[in-house]
Order: C-alpha cells, then structure tokens, then sequence
C-alpha cells in the first residue's frame, strides 16, 4: 500500500523549466532564446501575415465562389449503415423506412432539411425508403436489391419580395 507521502512522479517524468532572460552565462540570455529585440520579441504579439504596411498576400489573391447561407443542410445516410440496421433488427425492411424511421433506428440523429440517401457499400434487403433526397447510384443500388425509393423534394419557400 503507497502512502500519500510516498507518491512521486517516474524519474525523468518532470522536466525543469529553463529560466530565460537570466545573463549571459545561463546560454538564455539577453534575448531569451527568440533571437530578437523589439516587437518580436514581446509577449502576446500575432503579426503572421504582416507585410509592413504593404497589402497582404491574402488580401491580394483573387477571390472566386462564396458559401451560401441558407443552403439546405442534409443529414447522409449511406446503404451499408442501413443494411447494419437491418440485420441488427433496428429497422424492420417489411415497413416504408422513412425520416422519422432513421431518427428511430439512431441512423440519422437530426433530421435538418432532410435525410440523402447515399450510395456507399451494398444493400441486400429489400426495402422501401422514403427520403427528401437520394444519389442516382443509391436508387439504383436499392432497385436492384428488389426496394423501391421514393425522393419527396423539400419545399421550397416562396420569394417574399415577389
């Protein structure tokens, strides 16, 4: 049984911390090791990027493209996950598998502006699945498996300036 007196770190475990800016013959003098005086050598200083006053290379660089604010956000779900479902008996293949159904099954944990269903890995159940939007190899992929895929598109809000 250790004490609480007796407990102390593996030999080598802590190192001891250099003291800089402490004369010459500590070999961290002077300029402690950053190798400069003057704005660089102070503490708290972020110049990365800093061109002098002249304009930075990333503000010179052309732009191209922009994100889009308000693009819909879907939630993936790949075949191989729902065939897991399946076999793990999460998802009952007899039955529509629809949004609510993957939210259910811990496929898919938030709906956002739909569910995609995605084409990676193989589906050997057959199935019919209800989602807002599919890629033309997953719907492919589940036909051939015998299912069907029905893709409801989301709707989309009317202009308020019209």
């Amino acid at each position: 049984m250790t004490r609480l007196n007796e407990i102390a770190d593996n030999a080598g475990a802590a190192k001891k911390l250099m003291r800089v800016g402490r004369g010459v013959g500590s070999g961290k003098g002077k300029t402690a090791g950053r190798g400069v005086k003057g704005q660089k050598s102070r503490r708290g200083v972020s110049i990365n990027g800093f061109e002098g006053g002249q304009m930075p290379v990333h503000m010179r660089a052309p732009k191209r493209g922009f994100n889009k604010l308000n693009r819909a956000r879907y939630a993936e779900v790949n075949l191989n996950r729902l065939q897991k479902a399946i076999d793990a008996k999460r998802l009952d293949p007899s039955k529509t598998v629809d949004e609510a159904a993957l939210v259910a099954a811990g496929l898919v944990r938030r709906v956002r502006d739909g569910v995609r269903l995605l084409a990676q890995g193989a589906l050997t159940s057959k199935v019919s699945i209800v989602v807002t939007g599919a890629s033309a190899a997953a719907v492919t992929a589940v036909e051939k498996a015998g299912g069907s895929v029905t893709v409801t598109k989301p709707v989309v809000a009317e202009d308020a300036t019209a």
